[in-house]
C-alpha cells in the first residue's frame, strides 16, 4: 500500500530563520513564538547556553526537517553550527537526532579541526559516535569543511542586530566571509551602536 505524502503548506518547508520571543528553554529544547505561534525547535547545548532567559527576543538560523509523518526543526545561534550540522547530515548514518548529540558533545570549531585533522581519538569521545562513525565523518566531511579560521569569524557574530548588518551586506553582494570582517572592524572598541551606525561603518570599511 502507497505511503501517503506528508501534504504541507508551501512556505513552512522553507523556514530557514526564526525570530521572536523565548517562551522556554531546555538544554535540547526551545519554544519561540513569532506571529502568535509557538515553535518548537530541536537546539544543541552550545546554543542552549546562549540563548536569552524566558521573555527575550532571540533569532535562530533555521534547519527544517521533512518526512512522512513530520515536519522538524533544528535551531542555531550561530550560522556555522547550522553549516555543520548540515553537513553532518550528509554522512551515512547520521540523522538530524544523531546530529544534533555530535554538536552538543564537541564545539563546532573543534569538532571541525578535529575532522580536518583526521583525529578519530577525539571525535570518537562525543557521546553516541563510535569509530566508524567517526571514520565516515573524516572520510566524507575532510574536503568539504572550511578552514579554522572561516568557522571562528561566522562564529563571531552572536546577536540578531549584527546578523541582520550581515545579511544587508551581503544583499549588497559582498562576500559573507568579507562582510563579517568588515563587522568586526565596525564594532571593535565599541561598546553599543544600532543597527544603522554598525552597517554604515562596515559598509566604509568594505569601500576602502
Amino acid at each position: 500500500m502507497p505511503t501517503r505524502a506528508l501534504a504541507l503548506p508551501y512556505n513552512i518547508s522553507m523556514i530557514a530563520h526564526l525570530r521572536g520571543t523565548v517562551l522556554a528553554k531546555h538544554p535540547n529544547q526551545a519554544i519561540v513564538e513569532t506571529h502568535g505561534v509557538g515553535y518548537d525547535v530541536a537546539i544543541s547545548v552550545p546554543t542552549f547556553s546562549e540563548m536569552p532567559a524566558a521573555g527575550a527576543e532571540v533569532a535562530l538560523h533555521i534547519h527544517t526537517h521533512v518526512r512522512e509523518d513530520a515536519l522538524s526543526l533544528y535551531g542555531f545561534l550561530r550560522l556555522a553550527e547550522k553549516q555543520l550540522f548540515e553537513k553532518l547530515l550528509t554522512v551515512s548514518g547520521i540523522g538530524p537526532t544523531l546530529a544534533i548529540k555530535i554538536l552538543s558533545g564537541m564545539a563546532a570549531d573543534e569538532m571541525t579541526g578535529a575532522i580536518r585533522g583526521g583525529d578519530l581519538a577525539r571525535l570518537t569521545r562525543i557521546p553516541g559516535i563510535g569509530k566508524k562513525t567517526a571514520e565516515r565523518m573524516v572520510l566524507e566531511l575532510r574536503d568539504k569543511l572550511p578552514a579554522a579560521g572561516a568557522a571562528e569569524m561566522s562564529a563571531t557574530v552572536a546577536n540578531p542586530m549584527e546578523e541582520d548588518v550581515i545579511s544587508a551586506l551581503v544583499n549588497l553582494g559582498y562576500q559573507r566571509a568579507a562582510a563579517e570582517k568588515a563587522l568586526l572592524v565596525a564594532r571593535t572598541g565599541k561598546s553599543s551602536q544600532n543597527f544603522d551606525v554598525l552597517f554604515r561603518e562596515a559598509l566604509g570599511s568594505l569601500a576602502k
